[in-house]
């Protein structure tokens, strides 16, 4: 028996339907194309059984159907025409991405370990009965020229990242950590100078939630686009910049869950050298006594080097480039910046152990989702957009427990 199409699927097909037929549709119409859409038979549509005290006998599909088309109707997605019984999409929906409906959760996908959520409230969150180990996201950038995702002035960006992870730091364990990965590229308009939103994030994250600054992690883009263009390709006065800042809070630093044993990199071959004969030959003092240097040191074999601060990564990133494949073949829009997979995977790893609980607040693309699943972590993710939620929903394919909403 083939399952009845998800909530989110049936949100597709409408949006599918209306694209093909370029404009209005009666209900009856719109309700056979749709089911055909969803893969509904005809005799499953037409059914008709006894529904409520008075038994009188209705359709289950169509008032399904129904259901969907009213609420994209209260969402904006769709509008009635004086004809009776037609519909068309409006304006908002051709150009815009299909944002969830306020106070409205619905399931887009899961996993064994996770659930993806199509939803722009905290009321999930909220909901948790147990302590969110990490978490790591990407927030919309603080941008003037505004993308599909949106567009914040510095202080708007401040009280809205604050806004969105409050519940984050309510149900944050003890040891836990929150991992935001923020633009570096804001200027003040009209200046070569950068904004200080920045500066004044970290700020509110400490005298609003009490947090502590771990660490200001760099990841350095070898690949990343020429720019600013005004500032260093036109008038010359800047720099090229390569890489964005990973801003590091969490609320107890005496019981930080994270390790960098878990994260340890390959020793050079000089420093497998020195370890194979002995360690240090020499001794010597550097830097006014800062730095000693004694004979044997540096001469026991050790699992790995711990990595720097400084996290050199390209953004071109294998598993994004089949996600936009994928997305762009189902007819979806595919996410503007998406974090590479290599560098969310780090994060988890580092700030996380196995089976902890990570929550991406801004899921987009489901890379850290992602990356939860190759390292064995549990995980949640939030997202207003039901296009990249659905396009995300396609890397999970061949993961235990795979399910559509």
């Amino acid at each position: 028996m083939q399952a009845a199409p998800t909530q989110v699927q049936l949100f597709e097909s409408f949006l599918a339907v209306y694209a093909d037929a370029g404009g209005p549709l009666n209900n009856a119409e719109l309700y056979r194309r749709v089911a055909s859409k969803a893969g509904i038979a005809d005799d499953a549509l037409n059914e008709r059984v006894p529904i409520g005290e008075a038994k009188q006998k209705h359709s289950p599909v169509k008032r399904t159907l129904r259901w969907v088309q009213q609420n994209m109707r209260r969402v904006g997605m769709l509008e009635r025409l004086p004809e009776r019984g037609n519909w068309q999409l409006t304006a908002k929906a051709k150009a815009a991405l299909t944002k969830a409906t306020p106070g409205i959760t619905l399931l887009g996908f899961s996993t064994t370990l996770g659930a993806a959520l199509w939803t722009e409230s905290n009321e999930a969150l909220w909901a948790l009965d147990e302590p969110i180990s990490c978490c790591l996201t990407s927030p919309p950038y603080p941008i003037r020229k505004g993308r599909a995702y949106g567009t914040y002035s510095e202080q708007q960006y401040i009280d809205f990242i604050c806004a969105a992870l409050e519940p984050v730091v309510a149900k944050l364990a003890p040891g836990g950590s929150i991992a935001l990965n923020i633009t570096n590229d804001s200027f003040i308009e009209g200046l070569p100078v950068r904004s200080m939103y920045r500066e004044r994030l970290v700020i509110a994250m400490h005298e609003r939630f009490g947090l502590y600054k771990c660490d200001e992690l760099i990841w350095h883009n070898p690949s990343k686009p020429p720019g600013p263009i005004q500032w260093a390709s036109l008038s010359r006065v800047q720099l090229g910049q390569s890489y964005e800042p990973i801003l590091w809070f969490c609320k107890d630093p005496k019981a930080l869950f994270s390790n960098n044993q878990r994260v340890l990199q390959p020793h050079t071959e000089k420093h497998q050298a020195l370890i194979a004969r002995g360690g240090e030959q020499r001794e010597a003092v550097n830097c006014d006594g800062a730095y000693r240097i004694k004979k044997g040191s540096y001469g026991k074999p050790t699992a790995g080097r711990i990595p720097r601060n400084v996290l050199e990564i390209s953004h071109t990133c294998k598993d994004q480039r089949a996600y936009k494949k994928t997305a762009r073949a189902l007819g979806l829009p595919v996410h503007g910046a998406p974090m590479p997979l290599k560098l969310a995977q780090f994060l988890v790893e580092f700030l996380t152990a196995p089976g902890h609980l990570v929550v991406d607040r801004f899921g987009g693309s489901q890379t850290t989702a992602k990356a939860c699943e190759l390292t064995g972590r549990r995980w949640i993710t939030l997202e207003s957009a039901l296009e990249y939620v659905r396009g995300g929903a396609e890397r999970f394919r061949d993961c235990p427990g795979f399910e559509m909403g």
